[in-house]
């Protein structure tokens, strides 16, 4: 096989794994989305937006994967267009045309095309574009090979955007375009030709990538001579040589060069005064420190500015001379590239970090408002609280991430009937949002405390807050479980909202409670909550948490479950007499992707607070 054709097998199967790349998941998807979204806003190639990625994270001292997540969480929306262009997304969509469906473009296409930058030869994919009853009408180019090109002499990228139709007018009537409907329905690829097209004999091969049709083409006897590979080669660089005789004065200009420079060959070089009319005057002092260079004989390799037609181009010269014995030039010769992609490319990627930064910025003062927030409304004990005929101990740990502000909140206060009211809760979301809805539920608890204890009447009355505020902030939801506790019979009666089941241990043993039914707040706008009643033991200890205790991105939910289970288990062993303080100092592993509160409760009695009569009595 040859190395070509390897090099073609090789970039196929890249393609294909860009394709698949949507179904991926974990860490390696992550980079790879934001090195996506990256080169598509910047538009420069996968590797300077990858090699940024890393330089980013590396300047920040984070985690790469944590700044591909702000990198996708700030760049996946619909790119504006703006005053340099139109956006890669509207440059790769069609006009609409009548009774055509043109299909959105795929969000892998950026990946496609700097993967066809690498490829020898002309191939492009090409998108469909559909009749009302799903015809084949026609094939936009969405991405091409440098090599690519087309009757009208337009070449690789210039091509994305174009139709097919307008390229070969007969394409559509011809056998070949049934071939082309029949990959694209069933997958299975085809080659065409030899065929004529305009006198040329081309063979044609397309396979199915995707939603769209991959085509690789051949034009026979069409050989380039030596000629053809350097302007080939000028255009593929995107540059030109110059020569200028100091003997003579005659100055040679590459055809490319009257292209950087959008001058008519006609008119033959720019002179010395021209050259110097497009200069960009900010420069200067990068001009003088060449012309210095060069005076002493070096080589100059440097990118300037200059201004064509109202706009700013980056052209990088490097030029040297043919010098006589006493150092002075004869001949000037040198190559001007055009860089201004690249350049652009750099400062875009500057921009985007800039706006990251700020991002970051903003995210962390909004965390630290939320933190104020949450201390403010939610104050954590640092000890145990004595309440009739129970102790409650509180542990509240933040996210790992500082973005991750939560709702979580918990309650616990005596009644004026001598009982106690018991509640802990989780608002979905994050930030000041989410917090600021915590605190209207848990005050609202607090004033509906005095109209009823009935943990199921409470939980109906939250759960009309929640749906009213819904209406204010769309997909408001929360989960809650609010208990009262009477300690002349040491009896407890609960009701759920969509919450995890408490944890109680007994014996030395630890279990979930049978929930009794109730969905989320803000659900279900008439939702009915049942109450269950449980008869606490001296000894008992009872475990309320949210869920950020036992649902981690890393293991199951039950394996989350398992493992407090065992906590509690091992808390109550090591320390009998004091087991509220043992279980709050061992659950204290921070949820990197979710806020935890915690709420141990255990009973007491009059006579003592520590249960050390009762244990000896035992």
């Amino acid at each position: 096989m040859g190395g070509r054709q390897q090099a073609y097998l090789e970039a196929m199967e890249n393609l294909r794994s860009v394709a698949r790349l949507a179904t991926g998941d974990g860490s390696r998807a992550t980079m790879d989305r934001a090195v996506g979204l990256l080169a598509g806003r910047t538009r420069c190639r996968l590797s300077e937006a990858h090699r940024h990625l890393l330089q980013m994270a590396a300047d920040q001292n984070r985690d790469v994967v944590d700044v591909a997540a702000g990198v996708i969480s700030m760049l996946d929306i619909p790119e504006p267009a703006d005053d340099r262009g139109p956006p890669l997304r509207s440059m790769l969509l069609a006009p609409r045309r009548a009774s055509a469906d043109v299909r959105p473009v795929e969000p892998w296409l950026a990946v496609v095309q700097a993967v066809l930058d690498l490829l020898p030869g002309q191939s492009a994919l090409l998108t469909p574009v559909r009749g009302e009853a799903g015809e084949l009408v026609d094939l936009i180019y969405a991405a091409a090979t440098p090599e690519a090109t087309t009757p009208d002499g337009l070449r690789g990228r210039q091509l994305v955007g174009t139709r097919m139709a307008e390229q070969f007018p007969h394409a559509p009537v011809s056998d070949r375009w049934a071939a082309y409907q029949r990959v694209l329905e069933t997958g299975e690829p085809v080659q065409l030709g030899p065929f004529m097209v305009d006198d040329h004999r081309f063979t044609v091969r397309a396979h199915r990538l995707g939603s769209g049709l991959f085509m690789s083409w051949v034009r026979h006897g069409a050989g380039p001579d030596e000629g053809d590979r350097i302007a080939g080669t000028e255009q593929l660089g995107n540059l030109g040589w110059g020569e200028w005789d100091l003997i003579s004065g005659e100055v040679r200009w590459s055809a490319q060069l009257y292209r950087i420079y959008e001058r008519d060959p006609a008119l033959g070089p720019l002179s010395t005064e021209e050259t110097e009319a497009l200069a960009v005057a900010e420069d200067a002092p990068l001009r003088l420190a060449a012309a210095e260079a060069f005076e002493r004989g070096e080589r100059v390799d440097v990118t300037l500015r200059v201004r064509i037609k109202g706009r700013i181009k980056h052209l990088r010269t490097v030029a040297d001379a043919t010098r006589d014995g006493a150092g002075r030039p004869l001949r000037l010769y040198g190559i001007v590239q055009d860089v201004t992609a690249r350049e652009n490319s750099a400062r875009r990627l500057a921009e985007v970090e800039q706006q990251l930064a700020e991002h970051r910025r903003s995210l962390h003062a909004e965390h630290e408002l939320a933190a104020r927030l949450q201390h403010i409304i939610l104050p954590i004990p640092e000890r145990p609280v004595e309440l009739p005929g129970i102790k409650v101990a509180v542990r509240y740990l933040p996210a790992g991430q500082e973005s991750l502000v939560g709702g979580d909140w918990y309650h616990a206060a005596a009644l004026r009937d001598g009982s106690v009211l018991l509640a802990i809760g989780d608002v979905a979301g994050h930030g000041t949002l989410a917090a600021t809805t915590m605190a209207q539920l848990r005050y609202s608890l607090r004033a509906l405390a005095v109209t009823t204890t009935d943990p199921a009447e409470l939980l109906g009355h939250l759960n009309r807050i929640t749906c009213d505020l819904d209406e204010e902030r769309p997909e408001t939801a929360a989960t809650a479980i609010v208990a009262r506790y009477e300690p002349a019979q040491r009896r407890l009666t609960w009701a759920q909202a969509g919450h995890p089941p408490p944890l109680l241990s007994r014996g030395g043993r630890t279990q979930p409670l049978p929930r009794p039914s109730g969905p989320m707040l803000g659900v279900v706008e008439d939702a009915r909550y049942e109450c269950a009643e449980l008869r606490l033991a001296l000894g008992d200890l009872l475990l309320l948490y949210t869920d950020g205790l036992v649902e981690y991105r890393c293991r199951s939910l039950d394996e989350g479950l398992d493992t407090v289970i065992r906590t509690v288990d091992e808390a109550v062993a090591a320390a009998p007499r004091q087991p509220l303080a043992e279980l709050v100092s061992r659950l204290r592993q921070a949820n990197p992707d979710d806020d935890t509160c915690i709420l141990a409760v255990r009973p007491t009695t009059g006579e003592t607070q520590d249960l050390r009569r009762y244990l000896r009595s035992r």
